[in-house]
């Protein structure tokens, strides 16, 4: 199945707040809800859909001060909070995500060359993910709130 990129709009609330994510993975992560009714300004909500307009996945892109954190570089983003809801996991939707995530941004944000994130040491299968993407290991590490965080990024060409 395919899915979109689409900027958050409150139609969406209802799915978006019965996503769930098992013990494992929410450690690593955030559900959608914390966001729902805040929108900080620099921060983007960004919906992934699915053929039928449902929310499957849900992520943040940040052009804000917290992005100099990862990147010296002004046109960067940063991309947090990506997370795909339970039941639909399994699907390849975070794949297609990470694929449409720079296409997203150059539309979005043309003047913007860069995505920068964080993915704790222990989330293999994140890693996997970005890497198969086309993120690198940058050789920055930080400390977050459960350990070990690689600072990874993709040039957006």
């Amino acid at each position: 199945m395919t899915i979109n990129l689409v900027p958050y709009h409150s139609k969406y609330d209802a799915a978006l707040q019965a996503f769930h994510l098992p013990p494992e993975q929410i450690q690593f992560s955030a559900l959608p809800n914390k966001y729902l009714r805040t929108n900080k300004p620099g921060q983007h909500r960004i919906v992934m859909t699915n053929a039928t307009d449902q929310p499957v996945g849900f992520f943040l892109l940040h052009e804000t001060e917290r992005v100099q954190d990862y990147s010296p570089n002004l046109q960067a983003m940063l991309l947090t909070t990506l997370t795909v809801n339970q039941c639909e996991q399994g699907k390849g939707y975070a794949n297609q995500a990470m694929d449409l995530v720079s296409p997203y941004i150059q539309t979005h944000f043309p003047d913007k060359n860069e995505i920068v994130l964080v993915v704790n040491k222990k989330n293999i299968p994140a890693q996997k993910l970005y890497k198969k993407s086309g993120f690198f290991d940058t050789g920055e590490r930080r400390v977050g709130r459960i350990g070990e965080q690689i600072v990874m990024n993709c040039m957006i060409t």
